[in-house]
């Protein structure tokens, strides 16, 4: 058996789904315009910059879903993938993880960005198994607040162990394991697996897959932009 493991946003995706909502919740006027966008740009770059306090990130994007009902924030994100996820699924990303389902690999999504953004996401790409960072929900509504380990950058390697362990699995049983990544954030992931994937790397992971022979591919052919970017 194979484990074919996929980052999500800039690797499956050509952008960025939690940067993607934000901006679909300031386009609706679900959030504050000016405050929030500001706040959204600035944790987009120290993400970028390899700088992000993710717990901070985190109570600033999560705050947002506690003020909706369940109902509302679905029928929101059935618009946010019609006009903003659905021009990012490019064809060769599809096609690469319909290859790695028909071979009868174990496919598994692990991204830092929240279950609810996500989850939607994985399905459409036909994918089962999704390891995010999850949302609390007490008493049918959001609060706020994160439950477990965030997948982000270690976390994403712990996340993973403790999934296999549940599906009665260990990362040893897969002969052969791929990740699929962008970004330096997660190489603690991408050294753990038996082959490592640069897909539209930023910078410093370029070098350092370069450095390691390790493939540089890139998936962002026939992607069109967002409608509400």
């Amino acid at each position: 058996m194979r484990l074919t493991i996929f980052d999500l946003d800039h690797t499956l995706l050509a952008g960025d789904s939690d940067y993607g909502w934000g901006q679909f919740m300031v386009c609706h006027g679900l959030v504050d315009p000016d405050e929030y966008a500001q706040k959204n740009a600035a944790f987009y770059a120290a993400y970028q910059a390899g700088k992000l306090d993710h717990a901070a990130y985190m109570a600033f994007s999560l705050e947002p879903l506690t003020r909706y009902a369940m109902e509302e924030l679905d029928a929101w994100h059935r618009k946010f993938m019609a006009e903003i996820i659905e021009p990012l699924m490019t064809a060769p990303g599809r096609l690469l993880v319909q290859e790695r389902l028909q071979a009868g690999d174990l496919v598994v999504i692990v991204t830092s960005t929240n279950s609810f953004i996500t989850r939607p996401i994985a399905r459409a790409y036909g994918v089962e198994y999704l390891i995010a960072t999850d949302p609390e929900v007490r008493d049918g509504s959001y609060t706020g607040r994160i439950v477990g380990i965030p997948a982000f950058r270690e976390g994403k390697v712990t996340r993973l162990h403790s999934w296999l362990g549940q599906c009665g699995k260990r990362l040893d049983d897969f002969a052969q394991s791929w990740f699929y990544s962008d970004s330096t954030n997660d190489l603690p992931l991408l050294e753990t697996v038996t082959h490592p994937v640069a897909v539209d790397p930023d910078h410093a992971l370029r070098q350092i897959a370069e450095q390691r022979r390790w493939p540089i591919i890139t998936l962002r052919e026939h992607a069109s932009p967002p409608t509400n970017s």
